[in-house]
């Protein structure tokens, strides 16, 4: 089932998709681990939808919580519960049928509303790089929700930009027998290469290339932060100090080694995200390429079975990031156990008031500089 619209070319392009449809190469896997691997998505599909539901419930529902950084995971989630709904019970119903019954125009829909919903996850996963870098390295506070909102929506265009070429047929993309969805073919013209590439490095090359350097020169400021307090408890004469300069100086190294910590476990909460963002999109990346530009592969006959594992890798970044929210995260647990209906809760609500007095922590609220992460 070809979904090329290309107008040059088209002749060829239906020439290979008539071979490629009969090829015997193309077997897909055995009906048990089809099978498996469709209920394994659509378990994927509730967990990515419920936990990335509630990242964007608790950040609509409390203002205090619409830091610009929680307004930039607010919509990395609803990315993710886009791609939930969109693109994934599709995939999972054609890996059980082996067949895909929706269409060529929805064929080429679906494969432009991943790249669409994966593109603009990335781009906000690259903002939040960059904020951190600018924060903790340079030292410079500068987004606020406001500008926040802007960047948002300015990536959303993007992203948008970048996937739309893919709907009008700049690149050939088919889903026969030989791919669980609607996936780049093997091209031979310039400029379909072109838009392949183009796409494939707006997605994670230069989006990773920014987020290693990012996280690299985070990582040496957060050291050499840690050795120079280090160094000025261990180069103070305390003996010399007063009773109120004692305590005044312990008060700035609490404050220091509490910012410290604070950067440091935010910055290991995003470093987290990145880990879990390059393990699977790089499967992916290479993939697409070899996709398009190598015939050998794309005709091969485990060219279904590395389908269906590099896309169902990709499909789980979206359940990767809530499950780090909840891991990570003490304010977005908290909220979670609140948003569940009471015969759900297995331990008495603590009264607020109490809470208080056992942990002011607890009640701690964001201002527009601070964020849960």
């Amino acid at each position: 089932m070809a979904c090329n619209s290309t107008p040059i070319g088209t002749y060829q392009h239906l020439l290979l998709n008539a071979s490629n449809t009969l090829d015997p190469g193309a077997t897909p896997l055995s009906a048990p681990l089809r099978i498996s691997l469709a209920i394994m998505m659509l378990l994927m599909i509730v967990v990515g939808f419920l936990g990335n539901t509630v990242v964007c419930i608790i950040v609509y529902q409390r203002p205090a919580m619409r830091s610009a950084i929680n307004l930039l995971l607010a919509t990395l989630a609803f990315s993710d519960i886009m791609l939930s709904l969109c693109c994934m019970p599709f995939t999972a119903i054609t890996l059980v049928t082996v067949r895909w019954h929706f269409g060529d125009h929805f064929c080429r829909l679906s494969a432009t509303l991943y790249w669409f919903f994966v593109l603009e996850g990335v781009a906000i996963l690259l903002i939040i790089s960059v904020d951190r870098f600018l924060i903790i390295v340079q030292r410079q506070d500068k987004l606020n929700p406001r500008r926040a909102k802007v960047i948002i929506a300015a990536s959303w265009v993007l992203s948008f930009c970048i996937s739309a070429p893919s709907f009008t047929g700049w690149t050939f993309m088919e889903v026969p027998a030989r791919a669980p969805q609607c996936v780049l073919g093997y091209t031979e013209f310039p400029a379909e290469r072109a838009y392949v590439v183009t796409l494939v490095v707006a997605v994670f090359f230069a989006p990773f290339g920014v987020m290693l350097c990012s996280y690299l020169c985070i990582l040496n400021t957060v050291r050499k932060n840690a050795v120079r307090v280090h160094n000025q408890s261990d180069s103070l004469d305390l003996r010399h100090l007063s009773g109120a300069g004692l305590r005044r100086l312990r008060r700035q190294q609490q404050q220091a080694s509490l910012d410290l910590s604070f950067k440091t476990k935010a910055f290991t909460t995003i470093l987290i995200l990145f880990v879990g963002f390059s393990l699977c999109w790089l499967p992916h990346s290479v993939y697409s390429l070899l996709s398009a530009f190598s015939r050998r592969f794309y005709y091969s006959a485990s060219f279904y079975t590395t389908s269906t594992c590099v896309l169902w890798l990709s499909y789980l970044k979206s359940v990767f990031n809530p499950i780090v929210y909840c891991w990570r995260i003490k304010k977005f647990r908290e909220a979670c156990i609140e948003l569940l209906p009471q015969t759900f809760q297995i331990l008495p609500k603590v009264p607020e008031r109490i809470q208080r007095k056992i942990q002011p922590s607890t009640v701690y609220v964001c201002n527009e500089n601070q964020s849960t992460v």
